[in-house]
């Protein structure tokens, strides 16, 4: 076993936003910290994720952290940025804040345990290094496992197979072959508009269709922008903590049926002209909890649907007539021409609840129907264990030499969306139990990453050397949880919201859902408290910061 850094007060997994993010606060306030990311480059998803068409859902001005000396300096080139200027984004991060001193790169955590003589975690790397730091914080982010489908033969096929997710960092040319994808989530509608006008031929295998909604992407200039950073960066930034999904839009505090139907009317037109989730987070406070409001939401998007898709049989499949499941239950894509590719004569799609795959052959796709689909290439845009997976494929073991994934296969369970009891001095943010899926990214991990800054200070500063989620709390949290999401109309979707796109996987909430400014309250109440729910000790080990 190599080396490594002993002493060190915090090791932080991951470097995407969260881990770039704490990596300089929390050198900034006199901590050590190392971080260690699997990766050969810097951005998190944004690293890995580099097929056709990636790009981000949220919009520039808010999807960038809000640091003063950052933003003042970086200029977009779209309104919704590309894969590569995000990972261009983050290499002006870390140079602009000096980070990749204390980033390990092409290193990949395998497992954890925790010491209760000395307070501290014991971590091992696929490398060989060792590393034992106070603290242990998990940046993996939500959708770092990818899910691969168990179907019958996929081994056996003679073309090229590639996950959205891992695809070739040098890229690969889908131009004039014979595709299929399996999956029409996010990264599946962005590879589909992509490879639909350049393929041979394009099979689409859809399970569930895609409530897409209008990107309306468009360039955006630097003046546009020089503009904004005199007043209006600042503004957004304070006002993204302050609504229901952490965006720059709101839910309105009525109902849907307190407007008249041509107010309604009108006000969808207004919504839908306005691009991106506005149609989704930026729409009535009933959309997720009342049935009949929301079957209103999904009849103006199939009536919009249908507008752009020519044939009556591509109709009833992307926008089936009876609603497959409630709006907005499962997350819906951005898109730009995602359904004009279905008008084109070289593209074909499969419904896989009428017609199910049987199996992969050497040639292709073979489906119920006794149709073997040809192919050269195979895209699995099947998506992730996502929320626990990030976390749970570490072998992370904690005071009675659990991993967490046992633990939380039994349900899961958290403080805060931010700890988890008998795993002491150990933090995921944007993870599970937090606002994760239901807020811009940024945002999400600002609140909780200046939470657990705060928290670690006051830990040095009264000399306590642990801290650990007491089960009550814990407890609490999950009954807070899994009483907010039954308010909603979320069970009635099957989606990675609950696990229910992973086989055999426990299907319970695994995000908070009762909106960011409810979170921050309720995160921040505890550390008024004194970091109520938890228990902090000493054991004689003072914090040894060596920057």
């Amino acid at each position: 076993m190599s080396g490594g850094y002993h002493n060190l007060d915090v090791l932080l997994v991951g470097a995407g936003f969260s881990g770039l993010y704490l990596l300089h606060k929390l050198r900034e306030a006199g901590f050590s910290v190392k971080v260690f990311e699997a990766g050969d480059g810097l951005g998190g998803t944004w690293y890995w994720n580099c097929y056709p068409g990636a790009r981000v859902d949220s919009e520039f001005s808010i999807y960038q952290l809000s640091l003063d000396e950052l933003w003042k300096d970086w200029n977009w080139t779209e309104k919704y940025p590309g894969r590569q200027e995000l990972v261009k984004y983050f290499h002006y991060i870390a140079k602009k804040l000096d980070l990749n001193r204390d980033i390990t790169l092409n290193t990949r955590v395998t497992s954890a345990s925790f010491n209760p003589n000395t307070d501290r975690w014991f971590v091992s790397t696929n490398t060989g290094v060792f590393v034992t730091p106070r603290f242990l914080i998990l940046c993996t982010g939500f959708a770092s496992k990818p899910l691969y489908p168990n179907i019958k033969g996929l081994d056996s096929f003679r073309g090229t197979i590639h996950h959205s997710s891992l695809w070739p960092q040098g890229g690969f040319d889908l131009a004039n072959k014979r595709v299929g994808i399996i999956g029409t989530g996010a990264s599946g509608v962005q590879i589909i508009q992509e490879t639909g006008p350049i393929a041979a031929h394009l099979t689409v295998f859809q399970r569930t269709p895609n409530f897409a909604l209008p990107m309306n992407q468009g360039p955006v200039s630097v003046a546009t922008q020089t503009k904004m950073k005199e007043e209006i960066y600042p503004i957004l930034f304070r006002l993204r903590k302050q609504t229901f999904a952490g965006f720059q839009f709101d839910l309105m505090p009525r109902n849907l049926f307190d407007l008249t139907s041509e107010a309604r009317y009108f006000w969808f037109e207004d919504l839908w002209a306005k691009g991106g989730f506005n149609f989704w987070i930026g729409s009535c406070q009933d959309v997720f909890t009342d049935e009949k409001a929301n079957a209103e939401f999904y009849a103006f998007w199939r009536k919009k649907v249908l507008e752009r898709v020519r044939e009556p049989e591509m109709q009833r499949k992307l926008a089936p007539e009876q609603q497959p499941h409630p709006f907005g239950t499962k997350r819906p894509s951005l898109e730009q021409q995602y359904f004009e590719v279905f008008n084109r004569p070289n593209v074909s799609l499969v419904d896989i609840v009428e017609n199910p795959i049987l199996e992969i052959t050497k040639d292709g796709v073979r489906t119920q129907d006794g149709v073997v689909h040809e192919l050269d290439v195979l895209v699995l845009a099947t998506g992730f264990d996502a929320v626990t997976g990030s976390i749970s494929q570490i072998e992370i073991k904690g005071l009675d030499g659990i991993t967490i994934g046992d633990k939380w296969r039994e349900g899961l369970s958290t403080y805060l969306g931010l700890a988890a009891s008998g795993y002491p001095n150990m933090f995921f943010p944007y993870g599970p139990h937090g606002p994760t899926a239901f807020c811009n990214g940024p945002t999400c991990l600002e609140i909780q990453n200046d939470w657990i800054l705060a928290c670690l200070s006051y830990l040095r500063e009264n000399d306590y050397s642990r801290i650990d989620a007491t089960r009550e709390a814990e407890d609490a949290w999950v009954n807070r949880v899994t009483d907010i999401f039954s308010l909603g109309l979320w069970n009635r979707a099957k989606s990675w919201y609950t696990g229910a796109n992973v086989p055999g996987k426990r299907i319970e909430s695994l995000n908070f859902t009762g909106g960011v400014p409810m979170y921050k309250t309720l995160i921040e109440k505890s550390a008024d408290d004194g970091y109520s729910g938890f228990t902090l000790s000493r054991s004689g080990t003072k914090f040894e910061s060596k920057i």
